[in-house]
């Protein structure tokens, strides 16, 4: 019989194989795309949390073959350290840790003290609080806080990013909202994280807007939307219109090939569809085919 120890250090042997015969870091992965790619989790397992726990959720990750993980400042209800224990006993390695926009703009210190315990060196912001239409008063706002707050978190050796969502491409000038958002930061003080699913709902190419601003992309949520669902700028789409990646209205042979060229460093797969145990292996599959 083995060990405790023993049957935790088997597990994750098992888990590095999980798929395919692959190790954690090709997974996702082919002879064109790198990656390397992770799971935006526990957030993708929520349903699988909130009906079996936190550890659950953390086990159904590492089964799917991930090693990276990229996850809110909730840290799952437990404290930093614990949160990071549960992830270090799976063998999972935090790449990006998202704060909500109020933290950001009034606790750089806290930050970066729970980006220390967690050994993270990516900060993240998802949401820019605002009253619809996203306008130019609330970009250049939110331009201020993230310039002064990346400015203060540089000082700990962390990088802040920008989470796309769509509601920035709405039209401004000759361009959109997010063209100014860009225009208004600097790289050393805000790079940003392509949602490519939330930048194809409001219309934009992915594509292009990475050949566009090829040094401030960071990070990727891989994340794909069904054929036929309208372009909106209000994020307007339901959980169910998010399908496996490859069968959706992305092309991803040409925005990987775009995004790899460019530097990007982590692919997260994100998806919060009622399917979700059934769709990331399919992602993953998908993934793993792509060649240019």
């Amino acid at each position: 019989m083995l060990k405790p120890l023993g049957w935790i250090a088997l597990s994750l042997l098992l888990a590095e194989f999980a798929t395919n015969g692959r190790s954690a870091d090709d997974v996702g992965t082919s002879k064109s795309f790198h990656g390397p790619v992770g799971l935006v989790s526990p957030y993708s397992l929520r349903g699988l949390q909130q009906t079996q726990g936190l550890a659950a959720a953390l086990d159904k990750t590492r089964s799917f073959g991930f090693r990276y993980v990229e996850f809110g400042s909730d840290f799952g209800g437990l404290k930093p350290a614990a949160f990071k224990a549960e992830l270090d006993r799976r063998g999972l390695v935090p790449v990006g840790l998202h704060f909500s926009y109020e933290q950001i703009r009034d606790d750089v210190e806290g930050i970066a003290a729970a980006a220390k315990v967690m050994n993270v060196s990516l900060i993240g912001c998802a949401w820019i609080p605002h009253e619809d239409p996203f306008d130019e008063k609330q970009c250049r706002s939110a331009a201020a806080v993230f310039n002064r707050a990346g400015a203060a978190l540089a000082e700990h050796g962390l990088q802040l990013y920008y989470h796309t969502h769509g509601y920035e491409f709405r039209p401004f000038g000759q361009g959109t909202i997010f063209d100014l958002l860009v225009a208004e930061t600097s790289p050393t003080n805000l790079m940003f994280e392509m949602d490519a699913a939330w930048v194809v709902l409001p219309g934009q190419d992915p594509v292009e807007l990475i050949k566009k601003y090829p040094d401030r992309w960071l990070l990727m949520h891989i994340k794909d939307l069904k054929k036929g669902v309208p372009h909106n700028h209000l994020v307007k789409a339901a959980l169910t219109d998010q399908v496996p990646v490859g069968s959706g209205q992305v092309d991803w042979p040409k925005l990987l090939r775009a995004a790899q060229e460019a530097g990007v460093k982590y692919y997260l797969i994100e998806d919060e569809s009622p399917s979700v145990i059934k769709q990331i292996p399919q992602s993953l599959r998908f993934l793993e085919s792509v060649e240019w």
